[in-house]
């Protein structure tokens, strides 16, 4: 029974950790009544419980393989208990910073249910069930919707207060409904770290959720103020809006999961940044209320799917290393939502305007793109080469002059030559004597008419044995129908 309440409940801490998470974003139309903060400044202090909830994803994916979600998510919202009160008695700018600062620990819970919820299912549910657990975004929407209506009926310190008694329940609901028996992961943080490191993939994911997740976060914490001030919308009005587009990336995350789980992962994220590239163009030109609309919701769509499928691609590439590697993708996330705030206040302060800004993520998503249609073709090649050298046939590969360039394990322990033995040489090398030239002439003048040839052949091995093989030779042709190169495949059927 507690196992199966694992993703019900953790999905719900999630919504509860990012509801806390942007309630500083989600009421700075009401908090800048009251407390003096420059225009300038405006996008650090929304974007400052970013920063934490980024860095904190490391340990506290670490720390839910040691400890179990159940130790994390309660430790973390009894620590959040005490910047929540911090800001709903704040009066200066430096209040909200500090409060903001330690706000982000309820980001940084992300990392605990992508890290303890997989162990719970099947591999080929990964995808679904953390698209499920990522639902949790929808806390974002939550708050943006409901903090402005509460904070204008009894005013932004009480709005705030409300999450403390929130904070209570979830403690108490993971204490009961946690699970204590979550099995348990133990390797050291620096072994797990030198494990992915080196790893070019875990880069790469970093860098599409720092787009996918960065910019749903950036677009959740910078379009309230963004509408009111561009489009002259209500206070409520952009909340809601904002709402809407929290609420569509949200629903399409576990869609991204179930659609990563059915179909290549990586032809969907192509589809995503191809998506991105064109809407934040559109956005960059800064177009009619209608257009704009439009713009943000492809936004929200391509990031929706883009969260959900990455989160599919991590444990199936970084099974052992789960934790470590949950916890550095997603932490590069929500540093992806703290830098593009910042970036286009600097950007509006310069030109006037933020259509740099939005032609920047277009460019960044093209470029992101391009290394996504790279890592796909380099695991069919990595595909194509574990074939190669798993197969038990013998295989030998040569250019249309006859000269060896590549051969595979297989042909080494059929032949004893390795291949630094074999490169460069013709075939001849493992010739017995024991067939005629004709015999030659007719297999090549075959192998030119029909393509291919099959057949019982004697040959011998480095130590001067003869064996019989079963051996086929294909022509690999290009374009123009010409032979390019030659595949051998050979099996020893002397015992036969």
């Amino acid at each position: 029974m507690i196992k199966k309440v694992q993703l019900p409940l953790q999905t719900l801490n999630l919504i509860i950790g990012f509801m806390v998470w942007v309630i500083i974003s989600s009421l700075m139309p009401y908090i800048s009544e009251d407390i003096s903060i420059p225009s300038g400044q405006l996008a650090i202090v929304t974007a400052i419980p970013v920063v934490l909830g980024s860095i904190l994803r490391i340990p506290l994916g670490y720390y839910a393989n040691i400890l179990g979600a159940r130790v994390i998510f309660m430790a973390s919202f009894i620590l959040l208990l005490f910047p929540v009160y911090f800001i709903s008695e704040a009066t200066t700018m430096t209040h909200l910073i500090i409060g903001g600062l330690f706000l982000g620990i309820g980001g940084a819970v992300f990392s605990v249910g992508v890290t303890s919820l997989p162990k719970y299912y099947a591999k080929e549910k990964h995808g679904l069930v953390n698209g499920i657990y990522g639902i949790g975004n929808i806390g974002t929407a939550i708050t943006t919707f409901s903090a402005p209506i509460v904070a204008d009926r009894f005013g932004w310190p009480v709005a705030v207060k409300i999450y403390l008694i929130l904070l209570l329940v979830f403690i108490v609901l993971n204490f009961f409904l946690g699970d204590r028996r979550e099995p348990k992961v133990k390797t050291p943080i620096i072994d797990q770290i030198k494990g992915v490191a080196r790893n070019e993939k875990l880069w790469l994911f970093s860098l599409f959720y720092f787009i996918t997740f960065g910019s749903f976060v950036a677009f959740t914490v910078y379009l309230p103020n963004f509408l009111v001030s561009n489009f002259d919308l209500e206070k409520v009005d952009a909340g809601m809006r904002t709402a809407g587009f929290i609420a569509a990336a949200t629903f399409f995350r576990p869609v991204g999961g179930w659609l990563a789980d059915k179909f290549q992962p990586l032809f969907l994220l192509i589809g995503t940044f191809s998506i991105y590239t064109v809407a934040a163009i559109v956005l960059a030109f800064l177009p009619s209320m209608g257009l704009y609309t439009a713009g943000c919701l492809a936004i929200a769509v391509s990031a929706g799917i883009g969260n959900g499928v990455i989160f599919k691609l991590v444990p199936l590439y970084f099974n052992k290393q789960a934790g470590i590697a949950n916890g550095i993708v997603s932490m590069m996330g929500g540093l992806g939502g703290f830098f593009p705030p910042i970036m286009l206040s600097l950007i509006y302060s310069a030109t006037g305007q933020y259509a740099i800004g939005f032609m920047l993520l277009s460019q960044v998503a093209l470029a992101s793109l391009v290394l996504v249609v790279w890592l796909y073709y380099q695991d069919r090649l990595a595909l194509t080469a574990e074939v190669f050298n798993s197969t038990g046939q013998g295989i030998m590969v040569t250019d249309v002059s006859g000269r060896i360039k590549s051969v595979n394990p297989a042909f080494t322990k059929l032949t004893g030559f390795s291949e630094e033995e074999v490169l460069g040489k013709q075939p001849s090398i493992l010739k017995s004597g024991r067939q005629s030239k004709d015999f030659y002439r007719g297999m090549w003048a075959e192998i030119r008419a029909k393509g291919m040839w099959q057949g019982e052949i004697w040959n011998k091995r480095k130590n001067g044995q003869e064996y019989l093989q079963w051996l086929n030779i294909s022509a690999v042709k290009d374009e123009t129908g010409e032979d390019v190169r030659y595949v051998g495949t050979f099996s020893d059927i002397s015992g036969k």
